[in-house]
C-alpha cells in the first residue's frame, strides 16, 4: 500500500481542490500525538485551548509563547504525516516585531509548520509581514477565545447580515495579505458557507456548518473529558466520540471518518441565523 502523503500547505490545498475534508483536532502531548497522527488526523494545532482542558483556566488569556512552544515540542517529533500549527497566545503579535519574534519560537523550538492569530483585517499587515518572511499563517475569524473579556462572553458571532459582510470582508483582506488558511469559529453555518466559496484558501470551522473544507475540535471535548464538558456545559458543535469509541484511538478515527464522509457535523452541530 502507498503510504500516506506528509500533509503540508500545498496539500491542503489539493485536499480543498479535490472536495476532500480536512480532519482537524488540537493536541497538547506525545502520546496524544502519536495516537492522532496514525489514526489519520490531516491536521493537529497545539492551540491556547490548553489554557482551559490542561491548565484549567477559565479563559486562554494567561498562555504563554513558553507553554505553547514546549507543548508544540512534545508534539512536534511524533508526527510522520499530520501537519502541525502552534497558536500565537493573547499579545504575542500585538507588533511586528512581537509577531515575528513568537512566531520564529513556535516554528524553531516548538517545531510548527504554521501559526495560527486571531482577528480581522487589523491584522492584515502582521499576516503579510510574517507572510513574506516564510510564516505560513492561519488567521482565526468568528468567535476569538483571545477576546472574550473584549466580547463579554463566548458567544456565536456574524449572526446579522452587517456582521456577515464585515466577517467576509475580514476573510478576503486577510487572504490576500497572505493567509494560508482560514479559521471559523461559532458562526451560522450559511455565513461558514458564503465564506468559503469566496475564500481562495481552505477554510477549516468548529462549529461553523458542513460547508466548510475541513474540521476541527478540541481533543478532550470529543473524548467527553474536557472540563467544560463535564461540567455540563458541552458546545453545541461537539460530539462524543467515545460512545461509539472501544478506544480513545477508535474514538479519534471515528471522528476523522465522518468528517471525511460528512457525516460531521450533523445539523444538530449546526448554528442557524
Amino acid at each position: 500500500m502507498e503510504p500516506a502523503k506528509t500533509v503540508n500547505v500545498s496539500e491542503l490545498r489539493r485536499m480543498r481542490e479535490a472536495g476532500e475534508k480536512i480532519a482537524c483536532l488540537t493536541c497538547y502531548d506525545a502520546s496524544f500525538a502519536l495516537i492522532q497522527d496514525r489514526a489519520g488526523v490531516d491536521m493537529i494545532l497545539v492551540g491556547d485551548s490548553l489554557g482551559m482542558v490542561i491548565h484549567g483556566g477559565n479563559t486562554t488569556t494567561p498562555v504563554t509563547v513558553a507553554d505553547i512552544a514546549y507543548h508544540s515540542r512534545c508534539v512536534a517529533p511524533h508526527l510522520k504525516r499530520s501537519f502541525l500549527v502552534a497558536d500565537l497566545p493573547f499579545l504575542s503579535y500585538a507588533t511586528l516585531e512581537r509577531a515575528l519574534d513568537s512566531s520564529l519560537r513556535l516554528m524553531q523550538e516548538g517545531g510548527a509548520k504554521m501559526v495560527k492569530l486571531e482577528g480581522g483585517r487589523e491584522q492584515a499587515s502582521i499576516v503579510e509581514y510574517l507572510s513574506v518572511r516564510g510564516v505560513p499563517v492561519c488567521a482565526h475569524l468568528g468567535l476569538r477565545p483571545q477576546f472574550v473579556h473584549k466580547m463579554g462572553a463566548f458567544k456565536v458571532q456574524g449572526r446579522d447580515e452587517a456582521a456577515a459582510e464585515e466577517m467576509l470582508h475580514d476573510a478576503e483582506v486577510l487572504a490576500k495579505a497572505g493567509a494560508d488558511l482560514l479559521l471559523l469559529e461559532c458562526i451560522p453555518a450559511e455565513l461558514g458557507r458564503r465564506i468559503t466559496e469566496a475564500s481562495p484558501v481552505p477554510v477549516i470551522g468548529i462549529g461553523a456548518g458542513h460547508d466548510v473544507d475541513g474540521q476541527i475540535l478540541v481533543l478532550h471535548d470529543i473524548l467527553n473529558i474536557s472540563p467544560m464538558v463535564t461540567l455540563g456545559r458541552k458546545p453545541r458543535f461537539v460530539k462524543n466520540y467515545m460512545t461509539d469509541g472501544a478506544d480513545i484511538e477508535t474514538a479519534i478515527r471515528n471522528y476523522v471518518a465522518e468528517v471525511k464522509s460528512g457525516a460531521y457535523p450533523a445539523p444538530e452541530h449546526c448554528f442557524l441565523k
